[in-house]
């Protein structure tokens, strides 16, 4: 078999499409590998390199895939789709991550290890009972609206809710039995998350780079341990521009002949870490509604100027530029630093 110079290969449950190359470009490998014989083909062939989606079990493919001697190289869906020329399938997936891998301007998805793997299921399953727990709270609102029982906002005020109306003899003993259930589901799923909690904020606790952003205004705990589950090499991004670019947090541009037009911002990259961020920088707006005098003179200025949905996702894009900063350099926090490089660049 002529040298492969690069592999591209689509990956799923049970089957394997590889797509190889020599120096000339010609394909001089295009065949389906079975789950069960993959790493034994790979561990005949010499080393070489290797694209993947960066899609369910990548990570692991990729870590397997390097013991073997390859250099793997994880892509992104959305830079590999582009490539696939017609009839989307498993060997025109290979194909087309052949040929993206291939591109001098190409950006690849860092591989992570198993560890850091586990810490992102600790955020995941966080997020999962965070859900549930919203869900099975208004469950209980709207259950007990339909008798007339209505309670103000705040998790703390379902208890007294649900203990209004189960003694309320009018109520159905149905409706009563059922409410009972679904409060003691909640009480089970908030043990749940409190545990989960604890576990991540101990996982903080021992990670220096994470107590290090926790300190950034908005960001808190949990906003900084994902940002370090999340972004395990900050120095592929170029500059801090890129980083809030890659969470969603920028812009889209729909500018043409000269005449520059922006929407809304994009919403791409992660959900979870964009969510957090924006809702710590929320917070940190309303305070500078309430407490104006506790915040910068930027962010007082700007949430007097603009609605304070806009003033948080400029907030959480500015935080997440500090944050690539910091973990790229290793610098703590220093507020009044950043205080002062926003009063001279007003004043310039």
């Amino acid at each position: 078999m002529e040298k492969i110079t690069r592999i591209g290969m689509d990956t799923s449950k049970a089957f394997f499409q590889v797509h190889g190359v020599d120096d000339a470009e010609c394909v001089i490998l295009r065949r389906q590998l079975r789950r069960d014989k993959m790493l034994t083909f790979f561990a005949s062939l010499a080393p070489t390199k290797i694209g993947i989606e960066a899609c369910g079990a990548a990570h692991h493919w990729a870590r397997e895939l390097t013991k073997l001697g390859h250099a793997v190289v994880l892509i992104a869906p959305q830079h590999a789709k582009r490539y696939v020329k017609r009839n989307k399938n498993d060997a025109a997936d290979a194909a087309a991550l052949c040929e993206a891998m291939s591109r001098p301007d190409m950006t690849f998805v860092p591989m992570k290890t198993a560890e850091q793997q586990a810490a992102l299921m600790l955020a995941g399953v966080r997020e999962q009972l965070t859900g549930r727990r919203t869900q099975v709270a208004n469950s209980i609102r709207g259950y007990a609206a339909e008798y007339g029982f209505v309670e103000a906002k705040g998790l703390d005020k379902i208890e007294p809710l649900v203990e209004r109306l189960i003694a309320d003899e009018a109520v159905p003993a149905l409706a009563r039995e059922l409410i009972a259930e679904l409060a003691r589901d909640l009480a089970s799923v908030c043990l749940k998350l409190d545990k989960i909690e604890a576990r991540m904020m101990a996982w903080h606790k021992g990670d220096a780079t994470s107590r290090r952003l926790a300190k950034i205004e908005g960001v808190g705990p949990i906003g900084a341990s994902l940002m370090v589950m999340k972004t395990p090499a900050p120095k592929q991004f170029k500059s801090a521009r890129h980083y809030p670019a890659w969470m969603g947090l920028t812009p889209k541009d729909h500018s043409t002949a000269g005449k520059q037009k922006l929407g809304a911002i994009t919403h791409a990259g992660d959900e979870m870490l964009r969510k957090v961020l924006v809702a710590g920088a929320m917070s940190v707006c309303k305070i500078a509604k309430s407490k104006p005098e506790r915040v910068s003179p930027w962010l007082r200025e700007l949430v007097a100027r603009k609605p304070l949905m806009v003033a948080a996702v400029a907030l959480a894009n500015k935080n997440a530029r500090i944050a690539w900063k910091m973990m790229v350099t290793g610098e703590a926090y220093d507020a009044a630093r950043s205080r002062r490089v926003v009063q001279a660049a007003a004043a310039a």
